[in-house]
């Protein structure tokens, strides 16, 4: 498999505090990677530095070959190879569901408009939302809010999807609907960067994964190894936290 992503020394603080620092990684074609780690050791913070949403001090991040960083006067263009979903949704409350997701394919790729509207009630009806098309962000609970969200950045026909927390503001009967599309997604070959909490999801869907800690990647490995067989003792002891098929 081609390498999409390539992460080279990168470093990133703020002021004296500093969040990671040396970090290195690559991302394959196709491979699922999921970051696992303590609240506020810089994992979501590294996911917004690989489309330069944060600016990183040092090192190079590559996508494709090409660097992402905010000085390049093609970031734009990068951006659009990068689907980012947040938790926290970020859906316009005066548009609907089809006008969420038509907004960025339209206005910023210039597609038809008929070959979105398409598209995006195949893809609404792929994550069963397709009778909510016309309803307003107000009218949906959280778990469908974060499909639509799923679904605005997989219309923009990314090269990787970056996954922060997706689940972390839903309520728990409301995680699996959304789990489910994410594990969906993985079958069929995506390349996804994901961070989470939910520990029994990570090792589901994963290829790879990444612990990290300190602001550094203490462990990496296959899932089954790495929830088995953790080498490390700061990982033992990060695992016990989490009741066993958590």
């Amino acid at each position: 498999m081609e390498e999409i992503l390539t992460v080279k020394n990168i470093s990133k603080r703020y002021e004296d505090i500093t969040v990671f620092q040396d970090l290195n990684l690559s991302v394959k074609k196709g491979e699922v990677v999921v970051i696992v780690g303590p609240s506020g050791c810089g994992k979501s913070t590294f996911l917004r530095c690989l489309n330069a949403l944060e600016d990183i001090q040092d090192g190079e991040i590559l996508l494709d070959g090409e660097v992402v960083n905010s000085g390049n006067k093609d970031l734009s263009k990068i951006r659009e190879k990068i689907g980012m979903v947040f938790q926290s949704y970020d859906l316009f409350p005066h548009l609907t569901v089809l006008q969420n997701l038509m907004l960025a394919p339209t206005k910023v790729k210039k597609r038809d408009k008929k070959e979105v509207q398409k598209e995006a009630l195949e893809l609404l009806e792929r994550v069963g939302l397709l009778s909510k098309k016309d309803n307003y962000p107000r009218q949906l609970s959280g778990g469908q809010k974060q499909r639509v969200a799923i679904v605005r950045a997989l219309i923009m026909h990314p090269e990787i999807l970056l996954l922060d927390e997706i689940t972390a503001a839903l309520d728990p009967e409301m995680v699996k609907e959304v789990l489910d599309v994410v594990l969906s997604l993985a079958k069929e070959g995506r390349t996804m960067l994901i961070v989470t909490h939910e520990m029994q999801f990570a090792r589901a869907v994963s290829d790879r994964m990444i612990f990290i800690d300190g602001g550094k990647i203490v462990e990496e490995g296959a899932p089954k190894e790495f929830f088995e067989n953790p080498k490390t003792e700061r990982l033992k002891k990060f695992l016990q936290t989490f009741t066993y098929g958590d």
